[in-house]
């Protein structure tokens, strides 16, 4: 997909996602927040960028621990995501936490600017995930920190079947090198050709419970990253799609509920002094 389109898709697709993601992905990504931040640990007083930031969840942690002699600047590409972060950082009374609309991979920010920089699940969704590592390589000082997490192995997630499933019903692929980034090495590989070091790179497996099939369904289509084409479907094309889906996590199934499989990357560096 032309990259320019595969943004304009992103960006529209996680704008009808917002509304339901936490309550669909919060408590299924905790593992990989938990991970990315044990990682790179933001401390009292220091700067975080929160790369396609989301909702916040990571970037009102990180604004936690920065403390309010710290600061912490979410950015997403979606404006109802960044809408959605800035609201829960005013309920929880993190002001050190703010947020804006922009592309990861063309930051409007200054150079060596932040001691910290976080992406959580979203170089998997970036076209040029390469570029969004220069940019955050720019923007961090010497010394600073790189947190990153992404999903695994496609083999090891039980929900990868949800992409070529709706890529049959759609003109082009809606994310055509997904898990590309979660091949062995991959990530650190580029981490260390973006001019970053002490890459290290693990792996962690987690498990995706959903207490039926609506809300198994619900994740893969509603809150997530084919949002944007099953909201273009019709009722036929949905049922098909969701009888296909549920047939691909059979396997998983566990009475009413499913319990699938799946696999995160969390890499770290650092910026040479």
């Amino acid at each position: 997909m032309e990259p320019r389109l595969q943004r304009r898709v992103q960006r529209y697709g996680w704008d009808l996602a917002a509304g339901d993601y936490e309550a669909l992905w919060q408590a299924q990504l905790a593992g990989a927040r938990a991970g990315l931040l044990a990682q790179v640990a933001p401390g009292p007083g220091e700067q975080v960028l929160d790369v396609a930031c989301g909702t916040g969840l990571v970037s009102l942690d990180a604004a936690r621990a920065a403390g309010a002699g710290g600061g912490v600047l979410g950015i997403d590409l979606s404006g109802k995501m960044v809408d959605a972060a800035a609201r829960r950082a005013a309920e929880c009374g993190l002001p050190q936490a703010r947020f804006a609309r922009m592309d990861g991979e063309a930051m409007a920010l200054p150079d060596a600017g932040f001691d910290v920089a976080l992406c959580a699940l979203g170089l998997m969704y970036m076209p040029e995930p390469e570029q969004a590592l220069r940019e955050m390589r720019r923007v961090l000082r010497p010394g600073g920190r790189l947190g990153l997490a992404v999903w695994g192995e496609r083999a090891r997630c039980g929900w990868a079947p949800v992409f070529p499933i709706v890529d049959a019903e759609v003109a082009s692929e809606v994310c055509p090198l997904f898990f590309r980034l979660g091949q062995e090495g991959v990530l650190a590989r580029l981490c260390a050709d973006a001019g970053f070091e002490a890459v290290t790179e693990h792996r962690l497996t987690t498990t995706l419970a959903y207490a039926d099939a609506g809300q198994a369904c619900d994740a893969a289509f509603v809150g997530g990253p084919v949002a944007l084409a099953w909201a273009r479907f019709d009722k036929g094309v949905r049922e098909r799609v969701r009888g296909r889906y549920l047939e691909a996590i059979a396997p998983w199934r566990h009475g009413r509920g499913y319990r699938v499989p799946g696999e995160f990357v969390i890499v770290s560096a650092a910026v040479p002094h």
